[in-house]
């Protein structure tokens, strides 16, 4: 653990960048915009799904999973409308408790860049080494992941190429506060 000594101030530029760069993909640059549809009946969407509990949900679904695979329910997703779904728990959106969790992540994400970087340069490495490097690890972290999303869950490949956006972006700003503030 002697890298976080060494590294606690990279770690750390890194994460707020990051932090404050995904807000900014969220909230400002094109590429998330009509990310989402909008479902205007929602008094009768709302109305339907009342009474699920928090988490996540497919539909149709056959009460016995054994049976999903059969030819009515195969039907039926068929048929449509089919997908996942995942429902909150009531009451508003908690913004600081889901941004402080963000910046956890990037956090951990950081450290995990540094443990690698620490480990795979040794002592006094070449400020292009450690962007590679920990460019290469923060992409990995945040670009791969998601796409199994698309895969799995029909998260439309545009909202992957997205975070592809974001990944390349992410990882640009973490290796370059390393390759800054990499002790010398």
């Amino acid at each position: 653990m002697s890298f976080v000594s060494q590294l606690w101030l990279p770690i750390l530029v890194s994460a707020v960048l990051v932090f404050i760069l995904s807000a900014a993909s969220h909230m400002v640059l094109p590429w998330r915009r009509n990310e989402w549809g909008r479902i205007t009946e929602f008094d009768a969407v709302q109305a339907a799904l009342r009474g699920l509990k928090p988490g996540l949900h497919a539909f149709p679904a056959s009460p016995d999973p054994k049976q999903q695979m059969k030819k009515e329910w195969m039907e039926r997703w068929a048929k449509g409308p089919s997908g996942w779904l995942t429902i909150a728990a009531p009451g508003p959106i908690s913004m600081g408790r889901n941004m402080g969790l963000s910046f956890l992540v990037f956090v951990g994400v950081a450290f995990v860049d540094a443990y690698v970087a620490s480990h795979a340069l040794g002592p006094a490495p070449h400020p292009r080494a450690v962007f590679r490097i920990v460019g290469t690890v923060a992409f990995m972290s945040f670009g791969v992941a998601p796409i199994f999303n698309s895969i799995w869950y029909n998260r439309p490949w545009r909202a992957y190429a997205a975070d592809v956006l974001d990944a390349l972006l992410f990882a640009a700003a973490m290796a370059g506060a390393f390759a800054w503030l990499w002790p010398r």
